[in-house]
């Protein structure tokens, strides 16, 4: 008797399963399925389930991917400046150059530095002495092959200087111009990729007044700008500290890009 009550008890069970299953509640049936479209993301048709903690709102999924795809982006943008770098720094050693510039990585992109007036100009000059042309013509082609816009900028130390150059600015703004043509004018760079500007003494490498911290404010920087956005530009000081997560390794630090001896002034 016992055995027989189990079995019509399960029997009864099943027929009202059956019975919950072929009765369908459309609009229970709407709300289930556009919650679980907006919870994967896909865009929702009709009313939407609005109970609190079940749905992941887009903005913030947009939010998580954009970044992500920022992140690889400013990567990819630090690797091909480090092959650009690589490539001036073969050329110039194949030269006999190696060590006369100076490279700095950074959000603005790839920093050229020709520095120590000695080396690339006389005292009060804008005129380009030593070896200076011959570093330009090895640079400039490298340059002008590549997707990149270039900023030279001209910087002078805190001693004023003598006649024909009222101010700091306009020799700084001269040497600028100098390099400028010389990359234009014998290296091929194209005009509408370069521009020069002079900032004077105004934006200093070192605040001594020791001869060695005057000869590094004596200086123009050849800066080759980045294309990327500026979202992905702000990421590109992480991507060299190396907590930018690498697309192959997710969840590993890459490796910090680290610049050679001579870009670091030693």
């Amino acid at each position: 008797m016992a055995s027989y009550m189990d079995m019509v008890t399960v029997l009864m069970c099943m027929f009202i399963v059956l019975f919950a299953m072929s009765t369908i509640d459309q609009n229970k049936f709407d709300k289930l399925r556009n919650s679980l479209a907006t919870g994967f993301g896909v865009t929702n048709i009709g009313k939407l389930d609005l109970a609190q903690g079940t749905i992941v709102p887009p903005s913030q999924a947009d939010d998580k991917s954009q970044s992500f795809a920022n992140g690889q982006a400013a990567i990819k943008e630090v690797q091909n400046l480090k092959a650009l770098q690589d490539s001036i720094s073969a050329a110039l050693a194949a030269h006999g150059l190696a060590g006369t510039v100076q490279f700095q990585l950074d959000e603005r992109g790839l920093t050229i530095r020709l520095v120590d007036s000695q080396t690339f100009f006389t005292p009060n000059s804008t005129a380009l002495v030593g070896v200076a042309p011959s570093v330009l013509d090895t640079v400039a082609p490298i340059l002008a092959s590549a997707p990149y816009n270039i900023s030279v900028e001209g910087h002078a130390d805190l001693r004023q200087p003598q006649s024909p150059f009222p101010t700091n600015w306009e020799l700084s703004a001269g040497r600028a111009v100098q390099v400028l043509r010389r990359m234009v004018e014998s290296g091929g760079v194209s005009p509408e990729k370069i521009g020069a500007v002079g900032y004077g003494s105004s934006r200093p490498l070192a605040s001594g007044t020791a001869p060695e911290d005057l000869a590094r404010n004596r200086r123009v920087d050849i800066v080759v700008l980045s294309n990327a956005s500026e979202a992905v530009r702000a990421l590109i000081p992480d991507v060299l500290k190396g907590t930018i997560p690498s697309a192959s390794t997710p969840g590993d630090k890459i490796a910090p890009f680290l610049l050679p001896a001579s870009a670091n002034g030693r």
